[in-house]
């Protein structure tokens, strides 16, 4: 077979589970546009060039075929064997006659039933290219939307199976495919049975119902999919497919399957205890209150209390229109209401927020969840979670780090008088380069702080000492009286800011008392020579570290005076502009969030 010239396209995914039909899968592999390109053929069978196996089930085999008549690909199924038992054969005849008359935009239509040389029977049909829903499921990534959009029509075909008399019985996500185009459809009639009363029923008469060949205690059909019904008698009726029907919806709503797999999904099946509300498994996805009761009445243990697949979709369409159970919903946002109340009255602001805010997602015109949000929000927790204490934790370093950053000009600045001290005469040069050096070394602290804010309160503690042992040296210099006691101030009142000392002030003004009163009780206990006398003529103070007198004098106490009431300026207006900042922040975040409630 001469290929095409048509440039390539994706091939099929090999779906071991489905055998009702082809699905794309990723990566180029041979295959043409309307064609199987030559390197992947591997056999003729009279009018079939037979490609790839893509599925395969326990008596038979689906693959990829091109019909050299009409120059399309198709999904060709046949049986493996060539001598296939009575019942095998009778299934296979049955599944090719049940499919190839239901004609329905979400059934895969048949297009030729036949022999191959070996005189193995096949049925030819259509692609369904595309992924499964199990697939889909599977990653997360699908629109609630689009998928109750495909769930829709799932119901639609499954409503006109049931009107000829067909019913289903292996009803899962990985028999359905929904196609890039937005196709969806419905695989796998292998163990479909046909009920007499169907409105036009379909011809099954020069063939063997299934039941009659299944092994005695076999389950037709997935285990936790299945209906209860069905795991205790194989001849089930339309039922069973809503119960089906209703596992895939639960599975689609609440993002993890109605029952465990494997073996323990036939006990969870049979158990009334299986929790059939996909709000109430997982109440954090807000699942839609009319899908939810929907969707525990497709699963009602009771097969006469399901509804109709009919009625199923109507009901999933009319969810999808718009048109919403709203005075239930007000009920449930009135319950949820209270429920916030009482989480408030105890203190428990995650869980009244989480609460008021599922109420008016119910019910946007709820002035009362509005209220109740609206306080909670702007009302600090008593214990916050930690996920919150992470983030406050996060939000005080940010401030050490910015109150460290523009106390290091100071401290440099401090450091920059050794040119005046020497000016005015050193008088004590241990005292001038200690001074010097130790503002340095507040300085690399402070820098120390900006990189890491979040130190030890031994660390604080000690950068404290530091400042004030600094603010003492230069008392030393200039008497005790002049500049010394505003530094000090202004000093405590920049340190006390950070969130070590903010818990426990008195510990900081301890220290900086002990730096100011310190040298005071030393010198007048003669430890230390004195700075300052008091007499009839005034206050006469003296620095230790260097000469007061003449100009030099004039010009270091001006500078002195001038830097620290920049500095203190420039401090207090930092501190004020970020807590107006803050204050702002949270008068436009109230206002955004009230845009969100209904207006009174």
């Amino acid at each position: 077979m001469k290929p095409d010239a048509d440039p390539p396209t994706q091939p099929f995914r090999d779906d071991a589970d489905t055998l009702g039909g082809a699905t794309e899968t990723e990566g180029p592999r041979g295959v043409r546009a309307g064609s199987i390109a030559i390197e992947d053929v591997t056999q003729v069978s009279g009018s079939y060039a037979l490609g790839e196996v893509i599925g395969k089930g326990g008596m038979g085999e689906v693959l990829l075929a091109h019909d050299r008549r009409i120059g399309r690909d198709v999904a060709l199924k046949r049986l493996r064997s060539a001598s296939p038992a009575a019942d095998e054969l009778a299934r296979f005849q049955r599944e090719a006659r049940i499919q190839a008359r239901l004609e329905h935009p979400a059934i895969v239509p048949v297009y030729e039933v036949g022999k191959d040389e070996l005189g193995r029977p096949f049925f030819a049909m259509k692609r369904a290219a595309g992924e499964t829903l199990g697939e889909v499921l599977g990653r997360g990534d699908a629109s609630r939307q689009r998928l109750l959009r495909a769930f829709a029509e799932v119901c639609r075909a499954i409503d006109y199976a049931h009107s000829r008399g067909v019913v289903h019985r292996d009803l899962k996500p990985a028999n359905i495919v929904l196609g890039e185009f937005g196709e969806v459809y419905l695989l796998d009639w292998g163990i479909a049975r046909v009920v007499e009363d169907g409105d036009d029923a379909v011809d099954t008469a020069d063939a063997d119902t299934l039941e009659g060949a299944t092994p005695p205690a076999h389950i037709l059909g997935t285990p936790g999919y299945v209906s209860p019904e069905q795991m205790v008698e194989p001849a089930a009726d339309r039922p069973a497919d809503v119960y089906s029907l209703g596992a895939i919806l639960f599975e689609l709503l609440a993002g993890e399957p109605l029952h465990p797999r494997g073996g323990a999904a036939v006990a969870s099946t049979m158990s009334a205890a299986t929790v059939s509300s996909p709000a109430a498994r997982r109440p954090e996805r807000l699942v839609p209150p009319e899908l939810d009761r929907l969707c525990a009445q497709m699963l009602a243990r009771v097969a006469a209390d399901r509804p109709t697949a009919r009625r199923c979709a109507e009901q999933i369409e009319e969810y999808l229109d718009g048109d919403r159970d709203v005075a239930r919903r007000r009920i449930m946002a009135h319950d949820l209401v209270a429920l916030a109340r009482d989480a408030y009255r105890e203190r428990r602001g995650d869980d009244a927020m989480r609460a008021a805010s599922r109420a008016l997602a119910l019910d946007p015109e709820s002035r009362d969840a509005a209220d109740l949000l609206m306080r909670v929000m702007l009302e600090p927790p008593v214990e916050a979670a930690p996920e919150a204490r992470a983030r406050v934790r996060e939000a005080d370093g940010e401030m050490v780090s910015q109150h460290s950053r523009a106390a290091m000009p100071g401290y440099l600045l401090i450091a920059s008088f050794l040119p005046l001290l020497v000016w005015n005469g050193v008088r004590a040069w241990p005292l001038a380069l200690g001074m010097s050096g130790l503002a340095v070394a507040m300085a690399a602290a402070a820098w120390d702080l900006t990189r890491r804010p979040h130190r030890s309160l031994g660390y604080m503690i000690a950068y404290a000492v530091g400042n004030a042992l600094l603010i003492a040296v230069i008392g030393r210099f200039s008497g005790p009286w002049l500049v010394v006691p505003a530094v000090f101030a202004f000093v405590t009142s920049s340190v006390v800011t950070y969130p070590a000392f903010l818990a426990r002030t008195w510990l900081l003004v301890g220290i900086m008392l002990a730096g100011f009163l310190a040298p005071i009780g030393l010198e007048a206990v003669g430890a230390l020579p004195r700075t300052w006398t008091l007499g009839e003529a005034g206050l006469l103070t003296s620095g230790h570290g260097m000469h007061l007198e003449g100009a030099p004098a004039v010009v270091t106490l001006l500078v002195a005076s001038v830097a620290t009431i920049v500095m203190a300026g420039l401090q207090s207006a930092r501190v004020a502009n970020a807590s107006r900042a803050a204050h702002h922040r949270l008068v436009v975040h109230a206002h955004r969030l009230g845009q969100l409630l209904p207006a009174r």
